[in-house]
């Protein structure tokens, strides 16, 4: 298997391969020849799982490990010269291939995900400020499947956020898409909570958010994010908002995916969650995860 940026999802891995095989030893000294490698294209942030057990984690591009090998070539008829055999004639086939039955599982790689409850908008704000296009509706249903945008800056630079499916409350304990959402949530570096503020209350939505998080790895609720409290257009949120701002701590940014109203700010706080991530990890003497 070898990780490839350009691929996004496992879609295209056939469930069962089979390498070339080896030829035979001939005459003339000549060995059998290996069989050619064969290369499966998976993408960044794939695992490979062998009975229940992680055997590979491919982060990097271009990263790789050898799910099979082959059989080594036959010998030829030199192998078998001896005093009392000046000329021999005897070869051996190739020996057969390994075989393995491995599980492939993606986990998403993107530098930000996008945490929140259905119908909070998350699918609508990833549309607002990347070239990705989810689903939306105007009902509370959920994204099936995550989808990464791309945010694009003057200086090139490019930031990948995940718009990771809605959870629900009991998602640690695998209710609703539970834990086969949740996992993606571990590849991000920072998270953006998204919170619907039109509704009751909405600082409840950010302590159950980071209760499951928590509940499903501790630690989890505590990197470094910003909490965007969406629908600033409806009335309701903008009596809510100072109520929001008083029950935490964490930066609130107001905003609405539908009108584009406040985009800029979370557009520039972004990038500086971004290129705090990039410093810390050149500190740590490690790359940083580039799109």
């Amino acid at each position: 298997f070898t990780a490839d940026q350009q691929m996004k999802s496992l879609s295209s891995v056939l469930p069962f391969y089979q390498g070339f095989h080896g030829e035979k030893g001939g005459s003339k000294n000549c060995y059998g020849a290996n069989g050619a490698y064969m290369y499966v294209k998976v993408p960044v942030g794939t695992l490979v799982k062998e009975d229940g057990k992680v055997v590979a984690d491919l982060t990097q591009h271009g990263e790789e490990y050898v799910a099979a090998y082959g059989g080594a070539g036959g010998k030829g008829n030199r192998f078998f010269l001896s005093n009392e055999n000046r000329a021999p004639t005897l070869f051996t086939p190739g020996e057969p291939g390994q075989e393995r039955v491995l599980h492939l599982e993606l986990k998403t790689t993107a530098h930000a995900g996008l945490v929140g409850f259905p119908n909070a908008g998350k699918s609508s704000l990833l549309r607002a400020i990347s070239s990705a296009k989810p689903a939306v509706a105007a009902y509370p249903f959920t994204t099936l499947n995550p989808h990464v945008g791309i945010v694009r800056y003057q200086d090139y630079e490019q930031v990948a956020v995940a718009d990771i499916p809605g959870l629900i409350k009991g998602a640690h304990q695998n209710r609703g898409l539970g834990m086969a959402f949740l996992r993606h949530i571990e590849r991000c570096h920072f998270l953006l909570y998204v919170v619907d503020l039109s509704v009751s209350q909405p600082w409840i939505q950010l302590q159950d958010l980071k209760y499951e998080l928590e509940q499903y790895k501790k630690g989890l609720s505590q990197r470094p994010c910003v909490v965007i409290g969406n629908k600033i257009d409806l009335a309701q949120s903008r009596i809510n908002l100072p109520l929001l701002k008083e029950q935490i701590d964490d930066r609130v940014i107001a905003l609405s995916a539908l009108t584009g109203d406040n985009l800029e700010e979370l557009l520039l706080h972004l990038r500086e969650l971004y290129d705090t991530y990039v410093k810390t990890e050149q500190s740590r003497g490690q790359s940083p995860v580039k799109w």
